[in-house]
């Protein structure tokens, strides 16, 4: 009986001594800060990963994520300087940078989300604050970049305090609210619409301007194409009058000459059908015809 009583003993204290020892280790991931808590004051703060010890039942250790965090804002409204509405939709990406600071000041992730939030739409009223909507809509990739550059920095340099790092802040979404959002839309329809009317009549201009010379440059080219033709041709006759000239320079060839035009002219007058043709006696066509 005694020897029962005293296994069961050994084995509860070997139990209990397991359970202790369970309770003296705790491990740390490569992703994770460890805070350990002791009657609510932090004893020890592990960034490492790996197993370390603790005083079991008394201290509690705290777990914090290393990794960039991102926190999506709900979308909220903020005046521009021209006291127009407009509603921004952004993320912020941040991380834990000093997980004692931020156990000290903030304790958890919701309550920092809630302090990025406040301190991020405070960064955006203000530099919005600075614009107005019609610039803002209008602005280029790098007034944006600087717009969002300021909010960074006024983000940043407020939640240092924090233990926390503001990685980036980025506007996923710019919109006008739904009660005024038609009559701007509109009124951006009719300036565009406005400045494409001054473009197509810019161009038109520029269009008759350029026909107008092509027409001139076409008619004095022709022009002149037909005068050098007129000159050419008027050459060509002189020329051809010269050769026949050259050709026929004596009167038995001019005879031949006169002949041969008399026959084609025969030819051409005997074209058609049935003819009659009526000649002289002395002309050169009859004695040949006749053989005199």
């Amino acid at each position: 009986m005694k020897k029962k009583i005293f296994g069961t003993s050994v084995a509860l204290i070997v139990i209990i001594a397991l359970f202790v020892a369970s309770q003296s280790f705790y491990t740390v991931e490569p992703n994770q800060y460890a805070n350990t808590v002791r009657f609510s004051k932090t004893v020890n703060t592990v960034s490492e990963a790996g197993l370390y010890l603790k005083v079991p039942f008394i201290d509690n250790v705290i777990y914090f994520p290393k990794q960039v965090l991102l926190y999506d804002m709900k979308p909220s409204d903020v005046l521009t300087a021209d006291s127009k509405t407009m509603q921004v939709d952004n993320y912020v990406t941040w991380r834990i940078t000093d997980p004692l600071t931020f156990y000290k000041t903030l304790g958890n992730i919701d309550e920092a989300e809630t302090r990025i939030n406040m301190l991020t739409y405070s960064a955006i009223k203000t530099e919005m604050g600075k614009l107005e909507r019609d610039k803002i809509i209008n602005s280029d990739s790098s007034s944006r970049d600087d717009f969002n550059n300021n909010i960074i920095n006024a983000t940043a340099d407020a939640t240092t305090f924090y233990g926390i790092e503001i990685m980036d802040i980025k506007i996923k979404k710019l919109d006008l609210p739904e009660d005024n959002e038609q009559a701007v839309y509109t009124r951006m329809i009719s300036e565009r619409n406005k400045i494409a009317a001054e473009y197509r009549a810019d161009g038109e201009k520029q269009a008759t301007l350029i026909k107008n010379e092509v027409d001139k440059i076409t008619g004095i080219t022709v022009s002149n194409a037909l005068a050098e033709a007129e000159t050419i041709k008027a050459e060509g006759e002189t020329e051809y009058m010269n050769i026949l000239a050259a050709a026929y320079n004596t009167p038995a060839k001019q005879e031949f000459y006169e002949f041969t035009r008399a026959l084609d002219a025969l030819e051409a007058s005997l074209a058609g059908g049935n003819s009659t043709i009526i000649l002289d006696k002395d002309s050169p066509i009859a004695r040949a015809l006749m053989n005199q």
